[in-house]
């Protein structure tokens, strides 16, 4: 299975509760955060729920 590699480009300053949460669900509380997750509808659903946030890579 591939693996996404998700970075935060944008602060959370500012942004909805539920959207600081998803971001922080994912690993990223700082913008620079890089994190590596699965390829996997779930967390295809939160990087779309956060999409203006962050730069997303296939590896």
């Amino acid at each position: 299975m591939a693996n996404l590699k998700i970075k935060l480009v944008k602060s959370l300053s500012g942004r909805r509760d539920k959207h600081i949460a998803t971001a922080k669900s994912l690993g990223l509380k700082k913008i620079g955060n890089e994190t590596i997750q699965p390829d996997n509808p779930q967390t295809r659903g939160k990087i779309a729920q956060v999409k203006y946030l962050v730069t997303v890579t296939e590896e």
